[in-house]
């Protein structure tokens, strides 16, 4: 999975949970999202996960002895690592890890201005996946403070604005919505920019898993030992939505959208 050019891609390309039990969690997004798994030659602890086949995501666990937050992280897919992490650094963002080499290509972690995590990739994702065979999550969500700010933040390093067309930017009241070559990639939410910051509450990236029906995952979910954060319910643009959470811990929606 690369990118067409101008060292970005313009929207999130991948998902990837870190999680310190690694059969728990295969069991429940198989149970609620009917995904199967294939070991990565890279890491024994790194599964991807299949829908249909095809490449969805991929569940790592943590090292032994450490204890880490399951969550969801967004990666971008680029040419140029490097030049990537250099421009978070100029606008304030923060370079975690990497670029690291893993697999055939390499891969780092970030966060930008306001705390919200993210990773960045260069190279083929994974060995042996085709590119055209990968398949976004539905879309993707950042829920920060100031939406304009991290609009900014992340429009000047993926290069949103680039003349070639592939992406766009539409801008609504405390929403950004991201399309790439015509189909919503992202959407960046906030407000209540002049209050004091929930020191309970940091910025972060949330993703969206389509499903045929919301309801059904739900039931599944519960089920299989997660939990509702946020029940279903209907949104106006149609679509059927629901937050749910994993028995380690991390948060996801699934949508009919």
């Amino acid at each position: 999975m690369t990118s067409g050019g101008h060292d970005r891609a313009c929207s999130p390309r991948w998902v990837g949970l870190t999680t310190p039990d690694l059969r728990i969690t295969q069991d429940f997004y198989s149970a609620v999202l009917g995904w199967t798994w294939r070991a990565s030659e890279a890491d024994e602890r790194f599964r991807l996960a299949l829908s249909g086949g095809d490449p969805v995501a991929s569940v790592s666990e943590a090292a032994s002895g450490l204890r880490a937050a399951a969550r969801w992280t967004p990666f971008f897919v680029t040419e140029g690592a490097d030049g990537i992490a250099a421009r978070i650094h100029e606008r304030g963002g923060t370079v975690g890890v990497g670029p690291l080499p893993f697999g055939t290509g390499r891969v780092a972690l970030a966060s930008d201005a306001h705390g919200a995590v993210f990773g960045f990739w260069e190279g083929a994702v994974f060995p042996g996946w085709p590119t055209g065979r990968a398949r976004r999550p539905a879309w993707l969500e950042l829920r920060t403070r100031d939406t304009f700010a991290a609009a900014l933040f992340y429009g000047q390093i993926f290069g949103w604005t680039a003349e070639d067309g592939t992406c766009t930017v539409e801008y609504g009241n405390e929403e950004v919505v991201v399309r790439e070559a015509g189909v919503k990639a992202a959407v960046i939410r906030g407000g209540a920019v002049e209050s004091a910051p929930d020191p309970q509450v940091r910025p972060r990236w949330r993703v969206h898993f389509r499903v045929a029906d919301v309801d059904a995952a739900v039931a599944a979910a519960t089920a299989a030992g997660g939990a509702v954060v946020t029940p279903a319910a209907s949104s106006p643009g149609a679509e059927r939505e629901a937050t749910l959470r994993d028995p380690i811990g991390g948060s996801f929606r699934v949508t009919t959208g």
